[in-house]
């Protein structure tokens, strides 16, 4: 299993696999992890902008002899270059490795863009374009295409590809569909009382939630500006993101919202914390400017509580499912959005309970497991018919 960032790196791609890790393992699955040096990995050496990752994992691969080597795939972990002049030539620092390697590669694609999304990407404020940025707008310009056609490649050289939704894989055809998983960490539900009291949040008010990294792209300026209802407050917490070349301040708590929002200032935390804080929650709220897939929004679903998003591709395939709603990312849209979920709050718990057995993570785990076999059969891997235990995949 390859992702540069793994625990207790602190990351939505790296958090993901070592869920997804944890699960196939618990189906007596043999899978060693290659990440970065910060990362608890059984192999390491991985980074971002390393020319020696695709040396590193075929060194790594050599040595395990894997049956299937599983990548999660987000760029910005490992380098994508864009070339201002020459986008035909657009890299990763794991294109040596696609090419050279020659037993099967799963990939996991976590990132696909439309045009606009993908602009937005060079953001780094909450302005609509910054005059400083526009060689990085023109980059992006004349890379977009590339972008795409790397997927394509990336695909293609892959025995089997997986995407979290539906939306992403309009952008990549040809991938199977495994949702994001989402579990508690407590073996059953907290109710919201004994949540609020855990983490100290008020008992009396309705509380949307506003969780994770502090970025251009997430959108959080808008929080900045809602009349929050009387009877509701937002709770924040944010986090930077360890590769994040952005220096983005907003100032979210001001004289308009000091009294609605409260900011508990934690930054990453541990997975009893996030759980608490889901189970303390009435809704969650993601204003987001950009999104491919996003682990808070399966999160909230996973603990029993709708979401409120920008009216962007991928949230609208899960408002298509009743799951929560979007709208336009506009305060104002987000405010009355509230007030719908609310008057609406059953409809949408009930919902959600059907669906969220969806995302167990031993149900995620079977299904990239299926995967694997049909892999190992169709590369001429064939399990001992007398043998009972469990078909060895290392990935």
């Amino acid at each position: 299993m390859v992702s540069t960032e793994y625990p207790p790196m602190q990351g939505g791609v790296g958090r993901y696999t070592f869920n997804l890790v944890q699960a196939l393992r618990s189906f007596n699955i043999e899978v060693y992890v290659c990440s970065g040096n910060e990362g608890d990995g059984d192999y390491k050496g991985l980074y971002p902008y390393n020319t020696d990752n695709s040396d590193i994992l075929l060194k790594v691969s050599e040595k395990i002899d894997p049956d299937i080597v599983h990548i999660q795939m987000e760029y910005g972990l490992y380098g994508l270059s864009l070339k201002s002049l020459l986008p035909g030539k657009i890299t990763t620092s794991l294109d040596n490795f696609y090419s050279k390697y020659d037993k099967p590669i799963i990939t996991t694609f976590h990132s696909s863009y439309d045009f606009k999304q993908w602009l937005n990407l060079a953001s780094n404020s909450q302005n609509k374009l910054n005059i400083k940025k526009i060689p990085e707008y023109w980059k992006r310009i004349i890379n977009y295409r590339s972008f795409h056609e790397l997927n394509n490649r990336i695909f293609r050289k892959s025995s089997a590809s997986i995407v979290c939704s539906k939306y992403l894989s309009k952008f990549i055809p040809g991938c199977k569909v495994i949702y994001h998983g989402a579990n508690s960490y407590f073996s059953q539900p907290v109710s919201k009382e004994v949540a609020r009291v855990k983490l100290s949040l008020p008992l009396n008010s309705k509380i949307a939630l506003a969780q994770g990294f502090f970025n251009p792209t997430k959108g959080w300026d808008i929080i900045s500006r809602m009349e929050i209802p009387d009877d509701w407050v937002i709770v924040l917490n944010h986090s930077n993101f360890h590769y994040s070349k952005h220096n983005f301040n907003i100032d979210i708590v001001n004289s308009k919202t000091r009294n609605k929002i409260i900011n508990l200032d934690k930054h990453f935390l541990s997975e009893y914390e996030l759980s608490l804080l889901f189970y303390a929650s009435d809704i969650v709220i993601l204003p987001y400017k950009v999104c491919s897939g996003s682990g808070v929004m399966f999160d909230a679903i996973g603990h029993g509580r709708p979401f409120i998003a920008s009216n962007l591709n991928f949230f609208k395939e899960f408002n298509d499912m009743n799951l929560g709603i979007t709208v336009e990312r506009k305060a104002d849209k987000f405010v009355n959005a509230i007030g719908y979920v609310d008057k609406n709050y059953l409809y949408y718990l009930s919902n959600i309970e059907k669906f969220k057995g969806n995302l167990d993570w031993n149900i995620i785990a079977e299904q990239h497991l299926k995967i694997y076999n049909n892999t190992t059969i169709r590369s001429s891997y064939i399990p001992n018919p007398v043998n009972d235990d469990p078909i060895l995949i290392r990935s």
